[in-house]
């Protein structure tokens, strides 16, 4: 089926998930998961075949961002359930006001229609990004990588296998077949058929979809995070929170890729986190891209020219000795992408000019970057973390995903 084929169907079919209530999107969220499970094994035979075509391509890390296992599938059908406990963001009156002349005017969420997500290599955005926008009233076109297309068709199928077990039409879920550049081009132009673009992928990806989109597009950011560790801070908590932030899992856009060190600290605490990040406890070495000053004080390699400016989704971390945290705030607004910032600071003075200065999507005083999550915001899955202003920013739930309309009461008034 081509590509304009899908997004007709989706178009057709966007009525009968935004007319259904929310008793028969959450029956649907519940059936999609279970029968997530039930497929479990010809998911994980799709992402071996993914995975075997993929190993000689792509990095280590790249590859466990790839993978799937009997957990992150279990993982995945968790996450619709959990988007089917969540409120449903349609229909909810986000304002209310009478006027003098009585009229009622109430700030309505609705549906957004038919949301297209494109994406690259991570498997599981696909039942993430179908919950999401199913809960949320709209249909969903997906158009995967190539290096996951047959693990993505896979959870695909089961999706819309318990979407019409439920009653709702399958056609609400659509999965792009070609993932080639024309099929991405063909998103960006399906003005009429798109309500709204996302894109989710790397800095190529995102802005492709910026520059040349005739839809509106949500964009979400990648991650250049900081951490600066701060003159007053707590240097174990430092290690644990670098540490966390950069290896728990670096191939994700809020792993930090930056750690700034106040010069009075650094000394002390530079050697530490050199030894915690050669022996850290997540496995794998991290390696230091350290700048001229931070180079005196521990062995690593000279920091490039563009390594404060790189995500590098792996086990690299560049370090900078700051003098202050007026310099460490102006690196940030100079290189960051306005994702997630983090001070560590027992100084609350210090911690309060940071968290005011520093403009990203989210700022953290005393915890890891890992945190930017519409999961751990207590969101469900997201759809991904958006690092512009408008119409939204930071992770992407349910109340991201709708527009709103003006719904006018009257009792014959006329002006």
């Amino acid at each position: 089926m081509t590509t304009q084929e899908l997004l007709q169907r989706a178009r057709a079919a966007k009525w009968d998930i935004a007319a259904a209530d929310t008793a028969a999107k959450n029956r649907a969220l519940l059936a999609m998961a279970k029968a997530l499970e039930e497929h479990s094994g010809d998911i994980l035979a799709a992402n071996r075949l993914d995975l075997e075509a993929a190993r000689r391509t792509i990095s280590e890390v790249m590859l466990d961002r790839l993978a799937l296992s009997p957990d992150r599938i279990s993982g995945m059908a968790a996450g619709l359930r959990e988007v089917a406990e969540l409120p449903d963001p349609v229909g909810a009156v986000l304002s209310r006001v009478e006027r003098p002349n009585g009229l009622v005017i109430e700030k309505t969420a609705v549906p957004m229609g038919v949301i297209a997500i494109i994406y690259e290599s991570r498997p599981n955005v696909t039942s993430d990004a179908a919950a999401l926008a199913l809960k949320a009233g709209s249909a969903c076109v997906l158009r995967g990588g190539k290096e996951a297309h047959r693990s993505a068709a896979a959870i695909t199928d089961a999706l819309r296998e318990g979407l019409a077990a439920a009653g709702l039409s399958p056609d609400v879920l659509q999965l792009v077949e070609d993932t080639s550049r024309t099929s991405a081009n063909e998103l960006m132009a399906a003005r009429g058929l798109v309500d709204l673009l996302i894109p989710r992928g790397g800095a190529g990806l995102i802005r492709a979809c910026v520059d040349n989109a005739a839809v509106p597009v949500l964009e979400t950011g990648t991650g250049i995070c900081h951490v600066y560790v701060d003159a007053y801070a707590d240097l174990d908590m430092a290690l644990d929170i670098v540490e966390n932030a950069k290896c728990s899992r670096p191939s994700v856009c809020n792993a930090a890729e930056v750690c700034l060190v106040h010069r009075e600290v650094a000394r002390e605490f530079l050697p530490k986190l050199k030894d915690r990040l050669e022996h850290n406890r997540f496995g794998h070495p991290v390696q230091l891209r350290l700048d001229p000053e931070a180079a005196k004080i521990i062995d690593g390699t000279p920091a490039g020219p563009t390594d404060f400016d790189t995500e590098f989704l792996d086990y690299i971390l560049a370090v900078k000795v700051v003098d202050s945290l007026e310099e460490a705030v102006g690196h940030i607004a100079a290189h960051s992408t306005g994702h997630s910032e983090a001070i560590v600071t027992g100084d609350e003075r210090a911690a309060h000019a940071f968290l005011t200065r520093v403009d990203s999507a989210a700022v953290y005083w005393n915890a890891s970057t890992r945190f930017t999550d519409g999961g751990e915001f207590g969101l469900g899955c997201e759809m991904g973390i958006s690092t512009q202003k408008l119409h939204a920013r930071g992770p992407l739930g349910l109340g991201e995903l709708c527009s709103f309309k003006f719904v006018i009461k009257g009792q014959g008034q006329t002006r």
